[in-house]
């Protein structure tokens, strides 16, 4: 099981566990108590209750880097093009925009 918090301009918005069953994401319940709260993605509503999908969701799909960027990290990092959530946790802890994707500590 890989885990990792899902930054929202630098405050821990959530975090999104990788296991067996495929992808997990929850809202931290601080940042939901939180009057500025937004939702990280217009498909990931703010709730309570934990979001599942048997893949990466798409909106953490779409932090991945492309093309020859992909192809060098794949090549520097020796990581799996298929190993999403490895490329989401080397790549995306400063991505262009609010979001950032840093490796979980518990």
């Amino acid at each position: 099981m890989r885990k990792a918090d899902v930054m929202f301009r630098d405050i821990i918005a959530g975090q999104l566990v990788e296991d067996e069953n495929g992808y997990t994401f929850t809202y931290d319940n601080k940042y939901l108590s939180s009057p500025n709260a937004v939702p990280i993605s217009l498909t990931m509503p703010l709730t309570n209750k934990p979001l599942s999908s048997k893949v990466l969701f798409p909106f953490f799909d779409g932090l991945i880097p492309e093309g020859w960027l992909l192809d060098i990290t794949v090549k520097n990092w020796k990581i799996n093009p298929n190993d999403r959530m490895s490329l989401l946790l080397t790549c995306c802890k400063d991505c262009i925009g609010a979001v950032g994707i840093v490796e979980s500590k518990n």
